[in-house]
């Protein structure tokens, strides 16, 4: 069943906009651009009396900014900051125009509906109830939706970090995704509180051997040597290594489910937690998953190069040596080459602000739990890391026990509850007030 537009939150309506915006981005520097939903934003930004500012550091590759004067400006700025790209999307796949912004059952249908444009949607509307109350945020606000984050940041978040630090100034805490959603197991609700992610290292592997008919007997085959590669990467199973946030959200986990993490090992802790283990294996080690192939040109002619993109995910502190195994994994006659790497980050589950999201999450739905957890992925956070900001992943999002969320994240039919977005508007509504 279809809602009619005029029936539509604002919240909703606001996301369903952006969601038809085509901000799709390859990476590489293939993008269809964030131009439209960036003056999109910058426009809504403007009416609220705010001085946003658009940055396009190649063209269609846009970011806007606006700082928001807080009712206590001598203290720390906090960063609020959602991106406008999204990854590609097959129609064929799709029940839905991934692209058309389609509400039906509940939920609005799109890429990026949870990827993240329904957070930008909820900050854009969560700044303009309050100002339009002729309140102000707790402190100041540097409100910012980055263009390219998809492909790392590097014509976003990081150009920006590195071409115009002014904008950052007196920050000291930053607030955007993939946290502050609920997770159901063992008969509680819980929000899983982004307080860490782990670091990035996307790489090419390029195996390469002479040209030659395919009729021949080549034992040195380019595809063959690639081929061993991805599947020793791809199939490579990483021992388990806790940090201090993956030991607390295991003591949590064991908690609820009235288990002894002595007894119960992580991997099967986590998969107790259904939907949620989705997001959460990832967390307790290195994974390397391999994302791309290329090789050839022609059915019989044995190319003389072939080349894989492998995405590693290791947790904080461990890129080079993952690296370095990576490279014995494969062999010495496979080139690896970083295509871009960023750092792991971890923050302590604890603090003012943290007790403020703790809070609110309780205020909205009595009786939930909140537990801490390290993303598997990857944010923004990871550039304003460089000025020391503390970074966390908080999207509030009250979800139907039966949703794969996790799944949703660059899946087929990324679609969000409406309700979902309402909840979340009103808890960053209390945020801004209340940090």
């Amino acid at each position: 069943m279809t809602t009619p537009a005029e029936e539509l939150p604002e919240v909703a309506a606001v996301a369903r906009d952006l969601l038809r915006f085509n901000t799709v981005n390859w990476g590489e520097g293939r993008s269809e651009g964030e131009t439209e939903a960036a003056e999109y934003l910058e426009a809504r930004l403007a009416r609220m009396g705010l001085s946003p500012r658009l940055f396009e550091p190649e063209p269609g590759r846009v970011s806007v900014v606006a700082r928001v004067e807080g009712a206590a400006p001598s203290r720390p700025a906090l960063v609020l900051h959602g991106h406008t790209d999204v990854v590609p999307a097959d129609p064929r796949h799709w029940s839905a125009d991934p692209f058309g912004g389609e509400v039906r059952d509940g939920m609005l249908w799109g890429r990026g509906a949870v990827d993240m444009k329904d957070m930008d949607a909820m900050m854009v509307t969560a700044l303009g109830d309050l100002l339009a109350s002729g309140r102000r945020p707790a402190r100041d606000l540097v409100v910012a939706f980055f263009a390219d984050e998809e492909a790392g940041g590097v014509l976003g978040s990081h150009w920006l970090v590195d071409n115009h630090p002014d904008l950052f100034a007196g920050a000291t805490e930053a607030v955007s995704e993939v946290g502050g959603y609920s997770v159901t197991f063992g008969g509680q609700r819980s929000y899983l509180l982004q307080t860490g992610e782990k670091a990035l290292v996307w790489v090419r592997l390029t195996a390469r051997s002479p040209s030659a008919h395919g009729s021949r007997l080549i034992r040195n085959n380019s595809v063959t040597r690639l081929a061993e590669a991805v599947v020793t990467l791809g199939r490579r199973d990483w021992p388990i290594r806790l940090t201090r946030t993956t030991e607390g959200l295991l003591a949590a986990v064991a908690r609820i489910l009235g288990v002894d993490p002595e007894r119960v090992g992580p991997d099967e802790l986590i998969l107790r937690t259904g939907t949620a283990s989705g997001f959460l294996l990832g967390t307790l080690r290195t994974t390397t998953n391999p994302t791309v192939l290329s090789a050839g040109y022609k059915h019989n002619v044995i190319p003389e190069e072939a080349t894989a993109l492998v995405d590693i995910r290791c947790l904080p502190g461990e890129e080079e040596q993952t690296l370095a195994e990576v490279r014995e994994l494969v062999g010495e006659d496979i080139e690896v080459d970083i295509v871009h790497a960023d750092v792991g980050l971890e923050t302590p589950f604890e603090g003012p602000l943290v007790d403020t999201m703790i809070g609110l999450l309780g205020r909205h739905d009595p009786g939930a739990t909140v537990l801490p957890y390290l993303m598997s992925g990857g944010t923004d956070n990871k550039a304003l890391s460089k000025f020391g900001i503390r970074g966390y992943g908080f999207a509030p999002l009250l979800l139907p026990e039966s949703l794969d969320f996790p799944a949703m994240f660059h899946g087929v039919d990324e679609r969000v509850p409406i309700s979902s977005l309402e909840f979340g508007h009103r808890v960053l509504t209390d945020l801004l007030l209340e940090c």
